[in-house]
């Protein structure tokens, strides 16, 4: 008989819950973790996880952590799960990491994960997670600084959602995660990075894109050249100012 939760149907006999406790398999609690998050919030997430148990005394290194669904049984440990978190991200790099692209311009693993966490906060479209990794595999090859908004907040909140606008000061802010003022990568990733992100780190697209900007339609607008991304960017500023009036008129 193993220790857990297990399904009894209604009306069962004494002898039908026994051999249910004996030879029946426990039941499965499911947490799915999205993308994303950072490891503060993941155990956040896990402290309010009906049915795990104890406390986690250190809050995992950032991006040390796979973003999946996991399935657990009452009264599992909460170091447990965070402990096969751990496991499944280096099970995922271990197969990864040979299957990168040729001449990255970077050369640890933590690296790709510093990047792909990048990847995974500039972007929710899957299908333009390999575009974006090219605009900064392109940036640093040529040297130029990332100037990525998501490390300007992480710098500024830790990852936490600022709920407004970056202010110009905090691009301008010295932390050692605004790649709008230091070269290269920042020092440690800026979020746990799902599978479908550090794949795009590993082998982004092929493209001569540097510069990219919201679209207004959830995706992103790519450009070779600052004229073009300033053209991408005064549409966008027409679009959210268009949009601005539609609500306006929505209101009165």
């Amino acid at each position: 008989m193993r220790a857990g939760e297990y399904e009894i149907a209604a009306h069962a006999s004494i002898l039908q819950i026994l051999e249910n406790l004996q030879y029946g398999a426990p039941l499965l609690r499911r947490l799915t973790l999205p993308e994303g998050l950072t490891s503060r919030q993941i155990i956040t997430l896990l402290e309010g996880a009906d049915g795990l148990v104890g406390e986690i005394v250190e809050i995992p290194s950032e991006g040390s952590l796979l973003p999946e669904t996991y399935y657990y049984s009452y009264g599992d440990a909460r170091s447990d799960l965070v402990h096969r978190m751990q496991e499944a991200q280096t099970a995922l790099l271990d197969r990864l990491w040979p299957e990168r692209a040729a001449e990255l311009p970077f050369d640890s693993r933590s690296e790709a994960v510093t990047l792909a966490s990048i990847i995974e906060k500039e972007t929710a479209i899957a299908s333009e997670r390999p575009l974006i990794a090219s605009v900064f595999i392109n940036r640093l090859r040529k040297g130029m600084r990332l100037q990525s908004d998501p490390t300007v907040i992480y710098g500024v909140s830790e990852g936490l959602p600022l709920g407004r606008p970056i202010l110009r000061s905090e691009l301008r802010q010295e932390t050692p995660f605004n790649t709008y003022a230091i070269r290269g990568l920042p020092p440690h990733p800026i979020a746990n990075p799902g599978e479908l992100s550090i794949r795009a780190a590993l082998n982004p697209a092929t493209s001569d894109y540097l510069y990219f900007v919201a679209a207004g339609d959830g995706g992103h607008a790519f450009a070779r050249s600052l004229r073009e991304h300033n053209d991408n960017v005064a549409r966008w500023r027409r679009l959210q100012k268009e949009s601005a009036i539609s609500e306006e008129s929505d209101v009165k």
